[in-house]
């Protein structure tokens, strides 16, 4: 069993992150020393490491746990799961789409300005002070 700054030093998260997890039931809650310290055991740390893994590839926590709940269930078909990231991949296409057309107006934005100008002839100050046109 370790406290809660072991198991934050462990797997690289937060104390203030780890309680948050807790909190929404997405770790076990921890047992209590005679101190009223926190207890971790190796299942903590792995559930932690779990959620740490499935943070970085953005899932939500709802997400998060979903998966926690079907991994309870090893028996069962894994079609929930791939479901569930087949709508994540949609999300982040869709997240690299709009990411790409920011991309190119930024582009375009710093195209119009050259570096021997002042600022006030800067092109892209004008540009983001002019009124945007309307698109629909």
């Amino acid at each position: 069993m370790i406290k809660i700054g072991e198991l934050s030093k462990v797997t690289g998260c937060s104390v203030q992150t780890i309680r948050h997890y807790e909190k929404e039931q997405l770790i076990a809650s921890a047992e209590r020393s005679e101190g009223n310290f926190r207890l971790y055991d190796e299942v903590a740390v792995e559930q932690l490491l779990f959620i740490k893994h499935c943070r970085s590839l953005d899932l939500s926590l709802p997400e998060i746990r979903q998966l926690l709940g079907l991994s309870r269930s090893p028996g069962a078909q894994c079609d929930d799961v791939n479901r569930m990231m087949d709508r994540h991949i949609e999300q982040v296409e869709a997240r690299i789409q709009e990411l790409t057309k920011l991309n190119e107006q930024l582009r375009m934005l710093r195209r119009s300005c050259s570096n021997r100008r002042t600022v006030e002839q800067c092109g892209i100050l004008r540009n983001l002070s002019a009124t945007p046109v309307s698109s629909g």
